[in-house]
């Protein structure tokens, strides 16, 4: 039997590198071993992996020596940023910068770099339709991912640019459920207007992924966008209403109103869904369902996601 093929991935603890190292371990003769690259390889997660059969190897994606040793002898390797842990695109940057120069250095044959927009594109600083933020961004935790996406081809690096979309799990562990009105009924705020919204199971970015990797050389290069499906805030407060059995009502405040908000990051999230409404055929057209079920049959709809996870959805 031919050696398997060794994919190093970042962020292997979380939901989109999680997802990739339980796809390629569910496919035991796919020719394909996981490495997963956590910076606590005793942490309780990273001690899950290794009980699942995957490599657990320790690196600091802010060290490029460290990442460079954990890529030695991978063919392959997943990339992704957290923005939400420092809340800066430079940090993003920074990141994406080490990753890129560390698989250059490391020989890697196919990474696949978890990119998003740069909204400046469409919507440059100057433009008042939506405020700057950080005095030089629209969305930041949008523009550092794409900015980035040059420092991958500028190291040589066989790269697939993958385009996620919305994590239907935020409606589980980012405050974004439906949650009581004044009435005590189900309210679900977007600032969406009639625009659809792609989006995504978590879980699905991972086996998109593997699809990716296991269609090989013919898919560097291309930039990929993946949904599991274009709902509008009507059609996923209907979903939510027949997997919680109770009526739930769809909010579609204005960004400005969201942007008010006053949680951490409530200005980039109310730009990102800006940009997603007033720039829908661009964004909802760079992510092809038949295409992501292409990449992966088990590709869930909202309506799917939302009948599976209906205990775990909070409605307080």
């Amino acid at each position: 039997m031919d050696e398997k093929k060794i994919i190093a991935i970042v962020g292997a603890t979380g939901a989109q590198g999680g997802g990739l190292v339980r796809a390629i371990l569910a496919d035991p003769k796919g020719g394909f071993s996981a490495r997963a690259i956590t910076r606590n390889v005793e942490s309780e997660k990273g001690r899950a992996l290794a009980r699942m059969g995957a490599e657990v190897v320790a690196a600091d994606i802010d060290d490029d020596a460290s990442l460079t040793r954990a890529l030695q002898g991978a063919w392959g390797a997943y990339f992704v940023t957290f923005f939400w842990d420092h809340f800066s695109p430079e940090k993003e940057i920074a990141q994406a910068g080490a990753m890129a120069r560390a698989a250059k250095a490391a020989g890697i044959r196919h990474a696949i770099w978890s990119t998003l927009e740069d909204t400046r594109r469409w919507l440059p600083l100057a433009d008042d339709r939506m405020p700057t933020l950080q005095e030089k961004y629209k969305v930041p935790h949008f523009d550092g991912k794409g900015e980035s996406d040059a420092l991958f081809t500028a190291a040589g690096v066989p790269t697939t640019y993958l385009l996620t979309s919305f994590f239907w799990d935020n409606l589980i562990t980012f405050g974004m459920n439906p949650k009581p009105g004044p009435d005590g009924e189900l309210v679900f705020t977007l600032p969406m207007g009639e625009a659809r919204l792609p989006g995504i199971a978590a879980e699905d970015i991972g086996r998109c992924a593997y699809g990716i990797f296991k269609r090989g050389e013919s898919m560097i290069g291309k930039r990929v966008g993946i949904a599991g499906g274009h709902p509008t805030g009507v059609e996923m407060a209907a979903a939510l209403a027949r997997a919680l059995g109770r009526p739930v009502h769809y909010n579609a405040v204005t960004p400005e109103a969201y942007r008010s908000f006053g949680f951490p990051g409530a200005d980039d999230l109310g730009n990102m869904f800006q940009f997603k409404r007033d720039f829908e055929g661009d964004f909802v057209g760079a992510r092809d369902l038949d295409q992501s079920r292409a990449l992966n049959p088990a590709l869930q709809s909202f309506d799917d996601w939302t009948m599976a996870n209906r205990d775990r959805i909070p409605t307080a």
